[in-house]
């Protein structure tokens, strides 16, 4: 054999492997695809088989598959190295979802946790606010002054009424007009001057008929003439619309 045909053969030899080399992709994704087509499927299903199983992930059996095909070592190792990252890639996939629909999970039951405390916290502050409420309520029931049963404690409860009434008046103007009316007795009466004679006589410490006493009450007091607190602050009461106010007054009115 000439050294020109040997040559020349080896330039075709060459030429054929560089053929071989380009299309080992081709003909390894084939062969694999005709590796895992079950030995009843037909013919005409082997094209379509071969084109969807590029994205499978595949298990250990189809892996040992690969290594039968006779495609050789390096084209066996390399596709065996794509199905791992694949697999690879799927189970980095469902990790993540899980990963995501967990982090969703414990948001919502934070976010249930949140609006739970939120609410046990009103309520607690409510109650306790309630709580205040009823404390001070009793605290300002404790704090109620106790007067004394004389003209001076009748005096000093009346002008407290007065003062939440926003009637005018004074310890002293009190105390004058009473000690001139009647000296200071709750129980006295005028049966002789006119009002008298048409039937309705003057009572109690401030000498109030029932018509001004009826019209002049302050509500919150008895409604009895004789009754001490109730006398003054009617009659402060009336000395305030006519006069202005009890201190004005140092005769009958």
């Amino acid at each position: 054999m000439s050294v020109s045909r040997i040559s020349s053969r080896s330039r075709r030899l060459n030429k054929a492997q560089k053929l071989s080399v380009a299309g080992v992709s081709t003909l390894a994704a084939a062969a694999l695809a005709f590796s895992l087509v079950p030995d009843d499927a037909s013919a005409t299903t082997e094209p379509q088989a071969a084109s969807a199983a590029a994205p499978v992930a595949y298990t250990g059996s189809q892996t040992q598959s690969l290594k039968a095909t006779g495609l050789g070592q390096n084209t066996t190792d390399q596709l065996v190295k794509s199905v791992d990252a694949a697999k690879a890639e799927e189970a980095a996939a469902k990790k993540k979802a899980a990963a995501k629909a967990e982090a969703k999970a414990k948001a919502v039951a934070e976010a249930k946790s949140k609006a739970a405390a939120k609410k046990k916290a009103e309520a607690k502050a409510k109650a306790a606010a309630k709580k205040r409420s009823a404390e001070k309520a009793s605290r300002a029931a404790d704090r109620k002054p106790v007067y004394a049963n004389n003209l001076d404690g009748w005096i000093r409860e009346a002008l407290a009424i007065m003062d939440k009434k926003d009637i005018p008046g004074t310890y002293e103007g009190l105390h004058r007009n009473i000690m001139r009316e009647s000296s200071g007795n709750p129980r006295a009466i005028n049966n002789w001057d006119i009002n008298a004679i048409n039937g309705v006589p003057s009572k109690g410490l401030l000498q109030v008929i029932k018509p001004t006493f009826d019209y002049y009450h302050v509500k919150g007091t008895k409604h009895d003439q004789y009754d001490p607190v109730a006398n003054i602050t009617a009659a402060a009461n009336y000395a305030a619309d006519k006069y202005g106010s009890i201190d004005n007054v140092d005769s009958a009115y």
